[in-house]
């Protein structure tokens, strides 16, 4: 249980701090308007840091359906506790943003941007193409997936792949490199429960002027980084180091 508790704690966390780092910068009448994509990524990274310090050590901070399974696939997780971890990020991702919609209860209700609005819960492309969308989540997801792999360290097969807390600054420089290389045309979601429970509560929640929640998108930032995932577990079983 206890697992299954911090990988709760550092999802929610995770979303806390980059959903917030966002309604920052999207919302009307915040200090953060200025701040733009590179404040955006460099929050991002930030928040991945705090999450995997976090909860790494009890964890192993996956915070992430996609690590969750990739790991399984590679044989370095157990599959009997992918459900649990995949209900405690979904949950904590939906408290996480939550968090974030009472911290700027203001300004989400005197803003009248529905998207901005939305980027604060959820990612859409910049340019709508179903296909090279999944194919730029699929790429970025696989680039970061394959270089957890490593950076949880890629020759240890004695047990479960874990990311101790040393390793949340790395993986934290892995996810700024993504966001400034590969996120500028889908936002880099590169995470099913960053993506879905955020827009869950986009759907949910009582705000002023939000509109739709854009599920006609929503299949790609959950399927596309678990289908990179898994393609990153079979290559690095390939490679065998």
């Amino acid at each position: 249980m206890q697992v299954y508790i911090f990988e709760f704690i550092g999802t929610a966390m995770l979303i806390l701090l980059g959903n917030g780092i966002v309604a920052n910068v999207a919302l009307k009448n915040t200090f953060g308007a200025d701040a733009g994509w590179v404040g955006i990524t460099i929050g991002w990274a930030m928040a991945v840091f705090v999450g995997v310090f976090v909860s790494a050590d009890v964890s192993g901070a996956h915070l992430n359906p996609a690590v969750t399974i990739a790991l399984a696939v590679a044989g370095k997780f157990g599959f009997d506790l992918v459900p649990g971890y995949l209900f405690a990020q979904l949950l904590g991702a939906m408290t996480g943003t939550t968090l974030v919609w009472l911290t700027y209860k203001k300004q989400y209700d005197s803003t009248e941007d529905q998207s901005a609005i939305l980027s604060s819960f959820a990612t859409t492309p910049a340019m709508k193409s179903p296909v090279w969308n999944f194919a730029t989540e699929f790429i970025a997801s696989f680039a970061f997936i394959l270089a957890i792999f490593y950076i949880a360290g890629g020759t240890d097969t004695t047990g479960p792949l874990s990311l101790g807390s040393l390793d949340a600054l790395p993986v934290a420089l892995l996810v700024l490199a993504i966001g400034m290389s590969l996120g500028g045309a889908t936002g880099y979601a590169i995470n099913p429960a960053r993506d879905l429970g955020p827009r869950i509560m986009h759907t949910l929640l009582p705000i002023p002027n939000k509109g739709a929640s854009a599920w006609w998108y929503a299949w790609i930032p959950v399927v596309a980084p678990m289908v990179g995932g898994v393609v990153a577990a079979l290559v690095f079983l390939w490679i065998g180091i």
